[in-house]
């Protein structure tokens, strides 16, 4: 039965075998589970809603500094997070599909932390040259982890219309980040996809 539940997520690309601890959040009042790398800051696992499934994949895929261990000894740590988290606060791990798709995610939001967690914010550029004139324009520099949330302030303040560079930064940055989503991830953010949509 452990074996069969964790058959049921395929572990996401590269990130099988890595030390880690489960963390979740909750979409829509369901919660989902999810392994995740606190050394590294990246998601381990797909987003699985079935305590007793994210276990068994625990055990199959995931180690602890101690080694590799049962669905019983991750299940402990499943519960645990349920009712609290290393990466953030109570209502921070909390989303609806209507604010997902109501407004873009402010800059330093949890929900950034996780978009950039689950894609490692690969280098997309090379998708993208009008985001990267746009980046040369504002004299953003691409190294600086901060610069998407410079761009985001501006258009959350001042529109996408006033704000044009800007825009063209967020919403390449986003749209790539989505579109490279690893797993069952864009259940989270296909909301955001709409958002984004929705103000061009």
């Amino acid at each position: 039965m452990e074996q069969e539940r964790a058959e049921c997520f395929a572990p996401l690309p590269g990130r099988d075998g890595h030390v880690g601890g489960i963390e979740s959040l909750t979409l829509d009042g369901r919660r989902h589970y999810f392994g995740f790398d606190h050394s590294s800051d990246i998601v381990l696992s797909p987003l699985i809603d079935d305590p007793d499934a994210m276990a068994a994949f625990a055990s199959a895929h995931m180690r602890q500094t101690t080694g590799t261990h049962d669905a019983a000894y991750w299940a402990d740590l499943v519960a645990y997070a349920a009712e609290s988290s290393a990466l953030a606060e109570g209502t921070e791990r909390e989303f609806t599909t209507e604010g997902l798709r109501g407004r873009l995610p402010a800059s330093g939001s949890h929900l950034l932390y996780l978009l950039g967690a689950a894609t490692e914010w690969d280098d997309w550029f090379d998708e993208s040259p009008q985001a990267e004139r746009a980046c040369e324009r504002l004299g953003l520099d691409e190294e600086d982890p901060e610069f998407i949330d410079q761009c985001l302030d501006a258009v959350r303040e001042h529109g996408t219309r006033a704000r044009p560079d800007e825009w063209t930064v967020v919403r390449f940055h986003l749209g790539a980040a989505i579109r490279h989503l690893p797993g069952n991830w864009g259940t989270l953010f296909a909301p955001l996809a709409e958002c984004v949509a929705h103000l061009e």
